[in-house]
């Protein structure tokens, strides 16, 4: 198993999941990337995390500019992971967006914006 892995079963997919999430989630921002966690509790217990990525089509109307930001974000939870965890915990529902209309230059900006996040959550 690798150890950075983004594996299907940490990819955030059931609609009951996502409801849930914005439901009860919370809401937390750094920058352009904001985030809405749901974390495990006894009446909504969660075996494993789950996290997903989107991007707003009203801000990038060509997809391959939007699925390049989602690439960027998921490799940038991918190699991060221990940070995540460290600040968000294993058990949680969790969804990334990119709320800025501009394009990220380097995926150094999109990664320095979500560890800076997780410290922002831990801290």
């Amino acid at each position: 198993m690798k150890i950075n892995g983004y594996p299907s079963r940490e990819k955030l997919k059931k609609k009951s999941e996502i409801d849930l999430l914005f439901k009860k989630g919370k809401w937390l921002s750094v920058d352009n990337l904001r985030i809405i966690y749901f974390s495990s509790s006894e009446k909504h217990p969660i075996e494993s995390c789950k996290i997903g990525v989107s991007v707003s089509k009203k801000f990038f109307k060509k997809a391959v500019d939007r699925n390049r930001i989602k690439r960027l974000l998921r490799e940038s939870y991918r190699l991060n992971k221990a940070t995540y965890f460290d600040a968000f915990g294993e058990q949680t529902l969790a969804m990334l967006f990119w709320v800025s209309k501009d394009l990220p230059e380097h995926f150094s900006d999109v990664e320095k914006q979500f560890i800076n996040l997780c410290k922002k959550k831990k801290g």
